[in-house]
């Protein structure tokens, strides 16, 4: 199956940023392969790491195209994922003014624009998978559910594929309370509470 990429355009740019330790380079390896070995479009990452293995800034950069990629690096932005507060004011730059920005509630305390999407992520993965560190894959079910760019079964296979089968249930839920997180925003724009209490059947 192939989607279309968000606001009609042939060429879609995201930028993952976060912290080490959050798995951003990993969600962002999930999500290109995903798209680019089960979706059968053309994409490329490009990533950064900070001056630390763990706490310093990680940022991922995805293009998808329908078309051959001249050039890797973001000029205009379609997606921003920002789950630290420097994250979303160091790689809020060079945004689409239409562009989609995710952010996590518990980490982004001012996001950079009202616009901004702030969803419970890593409160959701502690208390609701006990597991902080699967925020990055409940990020990957929110961009697949608010974009259509890859279906939850293409990540499902990328990740039984890069990680252990032991965290093959944790993966799933973790897609799913984010598909769920997605669809209870988009039926009720209502407070992070509200959707945390709606996921909780997840």
């Amino acid at each position: 199956m192939t989607h279309r990429p968000p606001l009609g355009a042939p060429r879609v740019e995201i930028r993952l940023a976060g912290s080490g330790g959050q798995g951003i380079i990993l969600a962002g390896l999930v999500l290109t392969e995903a798209v680019g070995v089960f979706e059968g479009r053309e994409v490329a990452m490009v990533q950064s790491y900070g001056p630390e293995a763990r706490g310093g800034a990680s940022k991922a950069e995805i293009i998808i195209s329908d078309l051959p990629i001249d050039y890797p690096l973001c000029t205009r932005v379609d997606l921003l994922l920002a789950m630290t507060q420097d994250a979303a004011d160091v790689f809020c730059w060079g945004l689409n003014p239409k562009a989609l920005i995710i952010v996590d509630r518990d980490l982004v305390p001012h996001p950079p624009t009202s616009r901004a999407i702030a969803l419970p992520l890593t409160t959701a993965a502690r208390d609701r998978l006990k597991s902080p560190m699967a925020a990055n894959v409940i990020a990957l079910g929110v961009i697949s559910e608010m974009t259509n760019l890859v279906s939850r079964r293409s990540l499902e296979k990328v990740l039984l594929r890069k990680l252990s089968s032991e965290k093959e249930t944790l993966n799933k839920k973790a897609l799913s309370l984010g598909i769920r997180m997605a669809k209870v925003y988009a039926r009720t724009q209502a407070p992070a509470e509200e959707m945390e209490a709606e996921a909780e059947d997840m």
